[in-house]
């Protein structure tokens, strides 16, 4: 018969100080408490120290699995890359609490001034997420194709020559594409912007700031501003005398993240501007 009142006193001690994972990973603090509650208190039966460290070995090998398996799928979450959507890869978490794959940060930190992918806040600070990488490397999780239990930190490489999981994914798209409407919206793009120089293709406001500033800073041309053209004010055929400074006094912040598309232009550019300084 295990030992029943063991495993009390440990939920207990879990609830109480909400260390499930710290328990999980690594029972030996926990032990000798532990050890001194079943020794010392007249529960009528003793353990002993062998059936005490057995016990904790099936409780952590239990909490490592769980954090994986959990109730579903959904449970995988909190190990899923909020930009590439997969399985972290060498796992760092920023100054605002959000973690990346840090190939995926990288990405981030692009523009002249980057932000959180997830809530926008600065970045310029961040470190290895540790505790997750550690997590990733012992638990496991099932395959969305074929279903088959994989060990997190070898997902992608299964996923990625797994047909099933192909299919998956195929069926995914379609789903997605038959939902959407067949008549193209008439509303532009305000997310990607092409240069007026190059004709650089898919930069984001930031990125077309940058691109433009380090590429063809000594153009002297006329050129459209791109990024005025795609709002609803915007003239598609003003021509800029000062594109660069045009850049920097118009486009110094983010339309998507502060403008209102349906204000008119006065109002949205003070609600704008205002904004963005309060932001700072």
């Amino acid at each position: 018969m295990p030992c029943v009142l063991i495993k009390l006193v440990v939920t207990l001690i879990m609830i109480q100080t909400a260390g499930f994972v710290c328990l999980a990973l690594d029972p030996a603090p926990f032990s000798r408490v532990l050890s001194d509650v079943i020794y010392t208190a007249d529960f009528g039966r003793q353990c002993t120290e062998e059936t005490l460290a057995l016990e904790m070995a099936t409780f952590a090998t239990q909490g490592k699995k769980s954090a994986a398996d959990g109730d579903g799928e959904g449970d995988l979450s909190e190990f899923i890359c909020p930009v590439c959507l997969e399985i972290f890869e060498r796992p760092v978490k920023t100054q605002c609490g959000h973690t990346f794959c840090t190939s995926c940060l990288q990405e981030c930190l692009r523009p002249q001034k980057p932000v959180c992918a997830v809530c926008r806040a600065p970045l310029d600070q961040w470190a290895r997420a540790m505790d997750i990488e550690e997590l990733i490397q012992n638990s496991v999780g099932a395959c969305k194709g074929c279903g088959t239990e994989v060990r997190l930190s070898q997902m992608r490489g299964h996923t990625a020559s797994c047909s099933k999981y192909q299919e998956y994914i195929d069926e995914g798209v379609r789903s997605t594409a038959k939902s959407q409407p067949a008549i193209v919206s008439s509303v532009p793009n305000r997310y990607t912007f092409s240069c007026p120089y190059c004709n650089c293709r898919n930069l984001d406001q930031d990125g077309l700031v940058e691109h433009c500033t380090s590429q063809h800073s000594r153009d002297t041309r006329h050129v459209v501003c791109p990024i005025c053209a795609s709002m609803p004010w915007g003239d598609p055929n003003y021509r800029s005398a000062d594109f660069f400074q045009h850049l920097k006094i118009r486009h110094t912040f983010s339309y998507d993240t502060f403008v209102d598309y349906a204000a008119d232009e006065h109002t949205m550019i003070q609600e704008a501007l205002q904004r963005s300084l309060t932001d700072k």
